[in-house]
């Protein structure tokens, strides 16, 4: 039975001897492996002999390279030094490295592991205007940092200057769609492209975070912590607002305005139109039913083909009335 056809715990127990080889890799000797989440990647929490705990995170379904987790990593442990933003400390391997390559025989390649300090706390999740607001000013300090700062020597981060952010187009091929509702996708994908390639025509890249939603946050001593980096790249600043802002859309605009406020509290809004913006809005929805026809998780697979079809409902919502809603009448 292969990887593809085991359910969700079993994928996970699968990849347990990957994760405990890469954690000797970084030289913890493990007293407690247990999940805590298989989604797009996987993440074990370990506790080691000493009584530290760390996230150890596996590369399941990511694109990123070696030379991306350096970079990723190398933000973090910058941020975690020289800024007030809550955030996870990297961990090096004992070779130096900010990540290792392991293989994992289920999958039948190698897969890509980082490890950082345990964030206690609580999820974010769903976003009220408390939250979003300190979002929002957590948003703008990273932006701030990221405006100085540059990936050292050695590593890299991908352009994240188009829709579906290099990642191959798999929604044109989607199976068992109607005519009208490629067409949908298809005038969707093209209007999101305008406006990526308006917004980026001669405009001054930095990293942004490109996945700042609540679960990627957590209530850590009365103050928001970020964590989860690996979608991050050289994007522009509006597109992180935009990004944030699809999870905000759920009917009630209050969140979205505090996250706006807060942001403009510490630093100037970026400029876009509104139509432009509700472009990157909708092209997060593009990538996320992209991504899942891609994934390799019990769970997601389950879900992509509905997905699909949800995501073609929304946008079409916003193909005709332009403004993009994650609930459509």
């Amino acid at each position: 039975m292969g990887y593809h056809d085991l359910d969700e715990a079993m994928q996970v127990e699968a990849l347990r001897p990957a994760a405990l080889a890469a954690a000797d890799a970084f030289g913890l000797a493990v007293a407690r492996m247990e999940p805590v989440l298989h989604g797009y990647n996987t993440t074990f929490a370990i506790d080691d002999e000493r009584g530290r705990r760390f996230a150890l995170r596996i590369g399941t379904n990511s694109h990123s390279t070696p030379e991306h987790a350096a970079a990723q990593q190398a933000w973090l442990a910058d941020l975690a030094e020289r800024t007030d933003v809550l955030v996870p400390e990297p961990l090096r391997a004992l070779d130096g490295r900010w990540s290792v390559e392991v293989d994992s025989p289920v999958l039948d390649r190698s897969v890509l592991v980082t490890i950082a300090s345990w964030l206690e706390g609580q999820d974010a999740r769903e976003l009220d205007e408390e939250s979003a607001r300190a979002l929002g000013r957590t948003m703008a300090r990273l932006h701030e940092h990221a405006e100085r700062w540059r990936p050292p020597e050695g590593s890299s981060l991908p352009r994240l200057d188009a829709p579906l952010f290099g990642d191959a187009d798999l929604l044109s091929d989607a199976p068992g769609l109607e005519p009208r509702e490629r067409s949908v996708l298809a005038e969707a994908a093209e209007r999101a492209a305008d406006a990526f390639e308006r917004l980026h025509r001669g405009a001054e890249l930095r990293a942004i975070h490109a996945d700042l939603h609540g679960g990627n946050l957590k209530w850590h001593g009365g103050r928001l912590a970020v964590f989860d980096f690996d979608d991050c790249g050289f994007g522009l600043p509006v597109l992180d607002l935009a990004i944030s802002a699809f999870y905000l859309r759920g009917g009630d605009p209050a969140p979205e305005r505090a996250l706006l406020a807060g942001y403009a509290e510490r630093a100037a809004l970026p400029e876009a139109s509104a139509a432009d913006f509700e472009a990157l809005v909708a092209a997060r929805q593009l990538l996320l039913a992209n991504a899942l026809l891609s994934s390799s998780t019990a769970s997601l697979r389950a879900q992509s083909l509905g997905y699909v079809r949800t995501s073609i409902g929304r946008l079409e919502h916003w193909l005709r009335t332009g403004a993009f809603s994650r609930v459509v009448p």
